[in-house]
């Protein structure tokens, strides 16, 4: 095969395996139509949006931030979502006779079918349109269209190819499996974002747009405008350093394509190494109590750690924890009580605890066999859960009272942050055995088919519940805040709190033993239907 014809072979590839895909299944045909005339409609809506703002006064800087923001998208995603596009992957290729040039530019080609590209496209040629005035503006505008489409195609495939060991390995599932906590953190930083403009008005993107405008692709966007304005000099600058970025990434991506073509693959040798290291490590182990307790929670947060369910729900909830009162805060519509929120989120991994062992839950039923052996297995459990959630919510309510100023309520928001993670430990040791149900391992499913009712009792009546035993501190935290005296008295609820959650979760643990204990069985068979 020479040179010339590699790069229309590529595209019918493409083309081909797009097609094929869709033969598969009706159901994966009408999603994928469904999701390309969504996709191409919102693209639309936001081309004649864009299209609308011509001729306001800072609607340079919305396209320029837009456009910034495109890239960033390009970048990430191979990252997110490495089963999106099969052509990916160039160890596909690696018995084929092919050069790193001709493959870079058959690839490159073939990356622009699609809905991505097209969606991205109209983005584009809407912020062109947005900020071009006269005739060498748009002209201009036709080049910086391509050049940024280019720049982003080729981010995407330069990341994929740098980091292709990566995204075919756990590892790279795990960051699939994280997709979603990327898209809530996203989706919440937009809301605030727009909230902010919406009070503000877009001149506030004037600052952090004169940065991205030297960003590519965001530079050759920022290029019609300067064209437009008649800076010559400077369009000719913001070109050629997004010409210079799609330059430089071709040739990082021929390096990896080269590498990956040419060199063994040992990635397997050194995460076998590393497992070894750890099999033999035992610093984690040297830190914790001895006996059972010390082995379950080592057992619990090796899971946190490794699992890619256990850790996207704890990277969700510390990072969602985070952002609520931190944001809110930040915005100067917050308050200290908002900080409760990490405590609640991460008061959740408590609820369902043998469901996240699935079927390897066996193993741990073998070892109890009394009510005592359940409630240690229990208090390990809730003792890993401690060792980060007591730190977090500490720190998430003292970054909190920072940000607002309101020191004096302290106290009483850390005593209510303890009280709510006490009474979450406590319900949620007692919903782990009397409402399990199975965490399905493949795809993005939390639970197996038809325990969906089973997950809703255990997680939202176990909070109803949570919030009902924290009734006592919350009624006297609303007295010493309306009593003529109750200032002065205030400070009392961090101990009160400290020690009531304290108490609950041992409540809760030793009424949650000999449920564990009895329904052995039961939470077995529940657990291991995923």
């Amino acid at each position: 095969m020479s040179d010339s014809t590699i790069t229309p072979v590529f595209v019918r590839l493409k083309l081909s395996l797009l097609r094929n895909g869709l033969r598969q299944s009706g159901g994966r045909k009408a999603a994928y139509i469904a999701s390309a005339v969504f996709a191409l409609l919102f693209a639309a809506l936001q081309m004649i949006g864009l299209i609308a703002l011509r001729g306001h006064a800072h609607v340079e800087s919305l396209v320029v931030l837009a456009a910034a923001v495109l890239g960033l998208g390009w970048a990430v995603m191979p990252l997110f979502f490495p089963s999106g596009d099969e052509t990916l992957d160039p160890t596909r290729l690696v018995i084929l006779p092919l050069r790193p040039r001709p493959l870079v530019r058959a690839l490159l080609t073939a990356s622009l079918v699609g809905i991505g590209p097209l969606f991205t496209l109209c983005l584009l040629i809407g912020s062109v349109v947005a900020v071009a005035e006269g005739g060498a503006a748009f002209a201009v505008g036709v080049v910086a269209v391509a050049l940024a489409l280019l720049v982003c195609v080729a981010l995407a495939r330069a990341v994929a190819a740098a980091n292709v060991r990566l995204l075919t390995s756990r590892k790279g599932r795990d960051l699939a499996v994280l997709s979603g906590l990327f898209i809530a953190i996203g989706a919440q930083v937009v809301n605030f974002g727009a909230q902010r403009l919406g009070a503000s008005g877009l001149g506030e993107l004037d600052p952090a747009a004169d940065v991205l405008q030297w960003v590519p692709p965001a530079s050759a966007i920022a290029a019609v405008h300067a064209v437009g304005e008649e800076s010559y000099g400077l369009a000719a600058a913001q070109l050629a350093l997004t010409a210079g970025a799609l330059a430089a990434l071709l040739a990082v991506w021929s390096r990896h394509l080269t590498r990956l073509m040419t060199s063994p693959d040992g990635s397997t040798l050194p995460a076998a190494e590393s497992a070894a290291r750890e099999r033999t490590s035992t610093g984690l182990g040297r830190l914790l109590p001895p006996g059972r307790t010390g082995t379950v929670m080592e057992r619990s947060l090796r899971y946190v750690w490794r699992d890619p369910k256990t850790k996207a729900a704890w990277v969700t909830s510390l990072a969602i924890g985070l952002i609520v009162p931190v944001f809110n805060a930040w915005q100067g519509t917050g308050s200290v009580y908002f900080a409760c929120f990490a405590a609640g989120m991460l008061g959740i991994q408590m609820y369902n605890q043998f469901g996240q062992d699935t079927s390897a839950f066996w193993m741990v039923a073998m070892t109890i066999s009394s009510t005592r052996d359940a409630y240690v297995e229990l208090r390990a459990r809730a003792l890993a859960l401690l060792l980060i959630t007591l730190p977090y919510a500490t720190l998430v309510t003292v970054v909190t009272t920072a940000m607002l100023g309101d020191w004096r309520r302290l106290p009483e928001a850390l005593g209510l942050s303890y009280a709510l993670l006490g009474a979450m430990l406590a319900t949620g040791a007692w919903t782990s055995a009397r409402f399990p149900y199975s965490i399905p391992q493949e795809g993005y499913k939390n639970v197996a088919p038809g325990q969906t009712g089973l997950a809703w009792i255990s997680i939202f009546g176990g909070m109803i519940a949570a919030a009902v035993l924290c009734a006592p501190v919350i009624a006297l935290t609303i007295w010493l805040n309306v009593s003529a005296d109750g200032d002065a008295w205030t400070w009392l609820l961090l101990p009160v709190g400290t020690a009531y959650a304290a108490a609950l979760t041992a409540v809760g643990l030793r009424l949650a033993a000999p449920q564990t204990a009895r329904r052995l069985p039961e939470i077995l068979t529940a657990v291991s239907k995923g």
